[in-house]
């Protein structure tokens, strides 16, 4: 199973585009908040199942503010993360996803990617398609496989302009 990760495209689509394009099949794709188009994901053709969640600028869009989905048996908890001090650390989301009993929380707002593989709990942030912060200032997003034997890859990736 390979699943999509992305946040933060602030309602702009040319990098999402070039990733669709470029990623080849998904079959799941995940939208971490700060969507900022309510139009967005009928310009943009996905077709496989997707969870899109609202982010701290997504004023008025029909998105929930988290969700928890199972995939491949995890337990993942979405939320932007700006309720949770995203900025300084993860100890506050990962002690919110501990007590809401998950495997991997997923995040995006800081527009910092990461990959934080804990004894209990996985951290995902795919950055910013949009306004990446990181040194390199690229577009960024995550890869997560679950492969033959039921185990979880992540790969951070990055759009070279």
């Amino acid at each position: 199973m390979k699943i999509l990760i992305v946040s933060d495209t602030h309602g702009r689509t040319y990098y999402l585009d070039r990733l669709l394009e470029n990623v080849g099949h998904i079959d799941y794709f995940i939208h971490l908040g700060d969507v900022c188009d309510v139009d967005l994901f009928t310009s943009v053709e996905i077709t496989c199942p997707k969870s899109i969640i609202c982010g701290n600028n997504d004023f008025f869009l029909p998105y929930p503010k988290e969700e928890i989905i199972t995939l491949a048996g995890r337990k993942i908890w979405l939320t932007h993360g700006h309720r949770y001090s995203i900025y300084y650390g993860t100890d506050d989301i990962k002690k919110a996803a501990k007590e809401k009993g998950v495997d991997i929380v997923m995040c995006g707002h800081s527009h910092y990617p990461l990959i934080e593989q804990g004894e209990d709990i996985v951290v995902l942030n795919p950055g910013s398609l949009t306004f990446p912060r990181q040194s390199n200032r690229l577009p960024s997003y995550i890869i997560m496989e679950i492969d033959d034997n039921n185990e979880a890859h992540y790969t951070l990736n990055y759009l070279k302009n």
